[in-house]
């Protein structure tokens, strides 16, 4: 999917924060009921990108889903987010910073289990060293860094359509939506507004305001879901612009 160019700085409303995942994690933090709610819907969103940082750094596909299902199952069981910043707390940040931990924390128990008389645990390929700070070997490649937070990009892009989506379903607009989305996604390139018009049996001024008014609210899942994960009003433009930068 191409990226939307949203356009204008996003104002959100106060209300926007009052039940943030994220704010209610950093507020409830340890093993609030809460605060543990918060934290498992806020992983289950964001898997992929988490699996495709661990697929860049471990040879075997199943190896790494096994790592993955490993990673969420000890974030969620333990007080992983006590030390976390509130001020400076940003979901995408923290999800990233634990990650590199686990990894490094499992090619030293590989090691130590090779020194030793165990069987080692499914060994990570030489790229796996750049999850500590060294290069990959092919330089044509992104980052593993890169990857995971275009991964999230696509991630948190791709959950404001799919509430955009519910909404038009919602409002028996759902033909609708599937042939306008192309005009929030930048795929309309072989698909012009009178042919739009035309499908939809509308004439292309009605299709132009259907246009418009999509885009403003994709615009807000978007912010809405950028508020998700991040702490406080200043931040949802600063990390949707570092998205978009993500993605281009």
């Amino acid at each position: 999917m191409s990226h939307p160019c949203p356009g204008g700085g996003l104002r959100p409303s106060p209300e926007t924060f009052v039940t943030t995942q994220w704010t209610r994690v950093l507020q409830a933090r340890g093993d609030s009921p809460d605060a543990k709610a918060a934290l498992s819907e806020l992983c289950a969103a964001y898997y992929a990108p988490v699996l495709a940082f661990i697929q860049r750094n471990v040879s075997a596909e199943d190896a790494a889903r096994d790592l993955t299902h490993e990673f969420f199952c000890r974030l969620l069981s333990r007080q992983g987010i006590d030390k976390v910043d509130p001020k400076r707390g940003r979901f995408r940040s923290f999800l990233l910073g634990a990650v590199k931990h686990f990894l490094a924390d499992m090619r030293d128990r590989n090691q130590r289990l090779k020194r030793g008389s165990g069987q080692p645990m499914e060994k990570l390929d030489a790229s796996a060293e750049t999850a500590f700070g060294l290069q990959l070997s092919d330089p044509h490649s992104p980052s593993p860094d890169r990857l995971f937070d275009r991964k999230w990009a696509l991630t948190l892009l791709d959950r404001a359509l799919a509430t955009l989506r519910a909404e038009q379903k919602a409002a028996g607009k759902a033909e609708q939506f599937e042939v306008l989305k192309a005009w929030l996604t930048g795929d309309h390139e072989s698909l012009s507004q009178a042919d739009a018009a035309r499908a939809l049996g509308m004439n292309e001024g009605a299709v132009k305001v259907a246009i418009h008014r999509l885009r403003r609210r994709f615009r807000e899942a978007i912010q809405n879901e950028i508020g998700q994960t991040v702490h406080g009003h200043a931040e949802v433009s600063e990390e949707l612009h570092y998205l978009l930068n993500a993605l281009s």
